[in-house]
């Protein structure tokens, strides 16, 4: 593993990388050769790599399309599908419903094809974790290990306690499913990766700062507004997320 050089990259596509890096590296989401994002040294190719996520790309493209912006991949955009932000308000929920059921059909899912049409949906990654992936469908048989997945998977937000070499120490509030109903628990300790073998998504952090983790690796740096964002965001999604569960028990 090389450290990144992201100094050619635009800031949408660096950012893109960062958070979308640590599942690809698993296998989990995207082509093979999460290194293109690693390196982030080629626009054209990490912008290619992104077309590929089947799973981001249609979030992407209908936050674009509905700020009337060109690039899928402009630094506003992605910010607002991995973190939040002022754009997912103007993404209208029936039409990205509908857009996502096309875009997902012939997949196992969670629970797209029974929410509401008036249902708040949103264009955030939140959405894709906990809605359309179908772990939310095995919270009932195996809590233990779907909570587990959604919690990695979601992008999570705390405040770093300690750096110890290519670790920190974060503290975070993480899912918890009391009462048959998804929320944020209190504050836990979490030991996250910053960097690994000499390469890194971002800058060394230091205790205090504020970060996103996506996986087992941090993303991003965050300011108070965009941990606000992302923590609306999250809350919104479990908000419907519950409300759809309930409506499915009392059937």
């Amino acid at each position: 593993m090389t450290a990144p050089s992201r100094q050619e990259l635009p800031i949408g596509h660096a950012v893109f990388a960062r958070y979308a890096f640590p599942p690809n590296e698993l296998g989990y989401c995207g082509p093979a050769d999460a290194d293109v994002l690693l390196r982030g040294d080629d626009p054209a190719e990490v912008a290619a790599h992104a077309k590929a996520f089947d799973g981001a790309w249609p979030y992407l493209r209908a936050i674009a399309d509905a700020a009337g912006i060109a690039d899928a991949l402009d630094a506003d955009v992605v910010g607002s599908y991995w973190v939040g932000g002022e754009l997912l308000n103007r993404v209208d929920p029936v039409a990205l419903l509908d857009r996502l059921r096309t875009a997902f059909a012939g997949q196992v899912t969670g629970l797209l094809a029974d929410l509401d049409r008036l249902a708040r949906v949103l264009a955030h990654h939140s959405f894709h974790v906990f809605v359309v992936y179908p772990w939310v469908r095995f919270l009932d048989r195996e809590p233990t290990t779907a909570l587990q997945v959604l919690q990695d998977c979601r992008i999570r937000w705390g405040t770093v306690d300690s750096v110890h070499n290519e670790h920190v120490v974060m503290v975070s509030r993480p899912l918890t499913f009391p009462e048959d109903t998804l929320c944020l628990g209190q504050p836990t300790a979490e030991r996250v990766r910053w960097r690994k073998d000499g390469a890194s998504l971002i800058t060394a952090p230091t205790p205090g700062d504020t970060v996103s983790a996506h996986w087992d690796w941090v993303c991003s740096t965050l300011s108070d507004a965009e941990s606000d964002a992302l923590a609306e965001a999250t809350r919104t999604t479990l908000d419907l997320v519950n409300t759809a569960r309930k409506r499915e028990r009392d059937k």
